[in-house]
């Protein structure tokens, strides 16, 4: 199975949550309670999204890089700090 690496950003929402985002697939995005669980969601919209434009026909964006081994990708970690 193909896999891709998606560049996605995470946002804390004012009301509370967060709102992950792949900028490069329009309409890409999810909402959680955690920054993990907001991920998760995104995973699933992507996965769902990708699958249409397959089906479709539609070139996948050319901003997205296939993973194999030895990919190296870059992440931020959100940790919660002990009071």
């Amino acid at each position: 199975m193909e896999q891709v690496v998606l560049p996605v950003r995470v946002e804390s929402l004012e009301e509370g949550g967060y709102l992950a985002v792949c900028d490069v697939i329009q309409g890409c995005h999810a909402e959680g309670d955690t920054v993990g669980e907001a991920l998760e969601e995104l995973q699933e919209v992507a996965k769902t999204m990708l699958e249409v434009f397959k089906e479709d026909g539609v070139p996948l964006p050319a901003e997205l890089v296939q993973f194999r081994p030895g990919t190296v990708i870059k992440a931020e970690l959100v940790v919660p700090v002990p009071e």
